[in-house]
């Protein structure tokens, strides 16, 4: 993507790549490492997690992260979000669903 197609903020001025690096690597660099820290603590832990869906996801997102993309964010949300259900607000506006008192 050129840089003059990368989205900015109406109300921040705009910033480098070099100059967001520099701002956020440590932050980052934090974060990753705290990813890594649990991770390995599941490794370690007593019993295997390899077969969970939680840690399918897990890494399905890590290899996301290490993609080019500017959607990143919203790709990992969709991985961890429920599925899109068309009668979500039925529950909502009165009707008790099956199995629940109103």
């Amino acid at each position: 993507m050129p840089p003059s197609a990368k989205r900015t903020s109406s109300h921040l001025p705009a910033s480098t790549s070099a100059q967001i690096l520099d701002r956020e690597f440590l932050t980052i660099r934090g974060k990753l490492l705290e990813v890594a820290a649990a991770l390995d603590r599941i490794e370690r832990g007593l019993g295997s997690a390899s077969s969970d869906p939680r840690l399918e996801k897990i890494r399905e997102t890590l290899a996301i992260l290490g993609k080019d993309g500017v959607d990143r964010a919203e790709q990992l949300q969709l991985i961890f979000s429920l599925p899109y259900q068309s009668d979500w607000l039925k529950d909502r506006v009165g009707h008790a669903p099956t199995g629940r008192k109103g």
